[in-house]
Formats: C-alpha cells, structure tokens, sequence
C-alpha cells in the first residue's frame, strides 16, 4: 500500500500524547522500562495475583502504575473521566466491565448480566461511547460450553445446523441452564438494541468458541437487520477464521442482516499450541506470524470491499495494518468517518495510532476495562506479559514517549 500520501503518521507524538501530562508521561516511561524486563515482568504476574489474593497491602503500588496506565477506574463512575478526557480529543470508547472468573452459580451469572445493562445504559448517556464489550463466559458456566462445542465439533453441516442438533442432545437440566445463557445474553442484546450501543462479543478459546460463534450469529439475525448492534470477534491467528469470515458474509447475505464484526490476531496462542500438543490434535494457531499478518489484512480489505453487508471494528495494534486500512479507505473512497467503519486500541497503548487516527477523522475508539484491583489483576497480568513478549512492543512505546518529552523539552 502507498503509505506516504496518507493523511495519518504514528510518528506524530504531539498528537499521540496531547492528553497526558509531563509527569504522566514520565511514569508511563518507568512503567515501559520495568515491562521491558522478563525476569521482572515474570516475577511480578507471579506475586502481585497472589499478594491481592491474600490481602497484602500493595493496592496503592498497583493503582498508581499499571492499573492506571491500563483501567479507566474501579467504578462507572471513575471511569467516565477517562472517557470525558478522551472524548476532548475525537476518541471514543468501548466499554468493559472487566471482571474475569467468579463463582460458578446462577447468582453470579445473572448479577454479571446485569452489570453489562447497567453499562449500556451509561453508555447510552455519554456522547463518544459507541460500544460496550461482553464475555460470555462471564454468564456461562465454562464446562458446559465446552461440552456443547465438542459435540458440535463431531455434528456435521453449517454452524447453525450443527449448534441446532447439539442443543436437542443436551439433558433436561443442561437445556433448561442454556437457556438462561441465551435469555442472558437476549437481555444485554435488546437493551443495546433499545438504546442504540454497540454490543462486541469476545472472543474465547477455540475448544468454546463454536456455541458463542452460533449464538451471536442469532442474535445478529435478530438484530442487526438495519443497523449493526451486535458484533462477533474474529481472531485472524487462526488459521480458519479468514475462510469462516467470508462464511458468515454468505450466511448474512443469505439470512439479510448485517454481519458486524471485530477484527483482532488473537488472545490465547501460547495456550492454544499447549493443549493442542497435550491433546494431541492440530494446532489452530497459525504457523507463523506472517500468515497471522496477511490473514489480518486480507479479513480488513474483504470487508472494506463488502460494506454494504458488513460493520467492522478494526481492532489492531499493528501500525502497517491500520496504514493499509486507512489506504483501502482511500482508494474505495469511502469516508473515513463511515458508519461501519471504526478502529479501536487499548487504552494505554499505541496511543500514537489512536490519536493520529482521531486527528486524521477515522472513527476510533480505546478499549476501555474498568472494575476493582482484584477483579482487574488477570487483565492487567495479560497487558504486562503482553508487552513483554510482543516483540518491539515496549521499546516503541519507549521511543515515543521519550521522543515527545524531548519535544517538550525544546518547545
């Protein structure tokens, strides 16, 4: 793609970090530096899980570095100033209440469901708040997920058809609590429905994934036939998801509703590969991160050409791929502003894609978690390890920040 016509730079650091204060900046710095350190990061995800765990008094540390650089608050509330503070800039938000795990009983999976309306319906009330992010494995117990998609696995015909079968398989008991999964996850639809906010389903790992693929592919059936409202996540490290995207594009077409999806690598590949080598079946993963790369890219460009049919989230933090989408969007004139054309990044991260591309007029928005330190820890553990092992990553981020503190500097 022709990069140097374009009206966007991720070298723009004044862009990238006109929000953050000198001294913000310099603790993001210290935060990268440590990150950029295995033996630390290592020991770190190890001890701080268990030190919340037991109650040790270390919140302050963990609330005044990574949990500032990476959550927008404890509470809704907290939250919204960070969303208020991005909004001043064109950047919009998507919304997650970022609680993992809990106790496996139907209390806690409805409370968990009520939590995703009460953040739809803030949502609702803020301007640069498009989207909000569901898990379903936050309202559904894991086993039975898993036991729905390995009887999937072994059914035969489309994804629908196979999910249809699996679900008459099921005991009483089991049909009466998939149910309430279902009824879960129809509330959190029509209340987005209603009030006009954009539903992302997560991704979860492959040997889940079918039954949430089946039942957000139904609830876009239901609700998507205007205007996009739910969207699945497709993630592009494995090695079927190119082909089972332009699957779905049939099946919307066939179906007339329009497919909305979010567009990442992927989550889970370490884990991934272990239990495919444990088990002893194909690894799903990608063999490498250049068939990763051109799968990414290929899902962004097949969907930019069917935009008629198709709403996507560009959810990467790899500059070539957002340059080229920003390419394609020129050279198929559409506005960079369309409807069902959105970017997205993590909040804390790559700010210079983020906020160039908020500069250039592209929709974009930052990933925004929020919830208590010791429900957030498992998020948080995740964005060190990540910054850690992504190669490059840390020392970008480095090289910015210390690019526009000398920039201040001289200014």
């Amino acid at each position: 793609m022709q990069e140097e016509k374009l009206p966007v730079s991720f070298d723009n650091t004044e862009f990238a970090f006109k929000y953050k204060s000198d001294s913000e900046l310099k603790g993001a710095r210290l935060l990268f530096s440590m990150m950029g350190q295995p033996a630390l990061v290592k020991l770190g995800t190890r001890i701080t899980p268990w030190a919340i765990k037991n109650k040790l008094p270390i919140k302050g540390l963990v609330r005044s570095t990574i949990f500032r650089q990476f959550v927008g608050g404890e509470t809704l509330e907290e939250t919204a100033k960070v969303a208020a503070r991005l909004g001043q800039y064109q950047v919009q938000v998507i919304l997650d209440y970022g609680v993992e795990g809990g106790e496996d009983s139907e209390k806690e999976y409805d409370h968990a469901a009520d939590e995703f309306i009460r953040v739809i319906d803030y949502a609702a009330t803020q301007s640069n708040i498009p989207f909000m992010s569901v898990k379903v494995t936050g309202f559904s117990r894991f086993s039975l997920l898993e036991k729905i998609d390995g009887l999937m696995t072994t059914a035969s015909g489309t994804l629908i058809k196979r999910y249809l079968q699996v679900i008459e398989q099921l005991d009483t008991a089991e049909k009466e609590e998939w149910h309430r999964v279902r009824t879960r996850l129809l509330r959190i639809c029509e209340r987005a429905a209603e009030k006009k906010i954009g539903v992302l389903i997560d991704a979860e790992e492959t040997w889940i994934q079918d039954p949430v693929d089946a039942l957000t592919i139904l609830m876009m059936d239901s609700f998507n036939k205007i205007t996009p409202v739910i969207y699945n996540t497709v993630q592009l490290y494995r090695h079927d998801r190119l082909q089972f995207l332009k699957d779905c594009y049939e099946a919307a077409v066939e179906r007339n509703f329009l497919l909305a999806v979010k567009l990442v690598r992927g989550a889970y590949m370490e884990k991934e590969r272990a239990r495919a080598a444990e088990k002893g079946y194909p690894s799903p993963i990608q063999p490498d991160k250049a068939s990763s790369d051109r799968d990414y890219n290929a899902g962004v460009q097949f969907s930019l050409e069917h935009l008629d049919r198709i709403a996507l989230v560009i959810a990467t933090h790899n500059e070539k791929s957002n340059l080229d989408a920003v390419a394609w969007l020129q050279q198929y004139q559409v506005p960079f502003n369309h409807p069902h054309v959105h970017f997205s990044q993590l909040y804390g991260m790559s700010d210079n894609i983020t906020f160039n591309l908020a500069a250039a007029g592209c929709s974009v928005s930052k990933y925004l978690p929020f919830g208590p330190i010791e429900d957030v820890v498992p998020y948080l553990m995740r964005r060190a390890q990540e910054n850690t092992s992504v190669k490059g990553q840390t020392g970008r981020e480095l090289g910015l920040i210390q690019a526009e503190l000398q920039r201040r500097r001289k200014g």
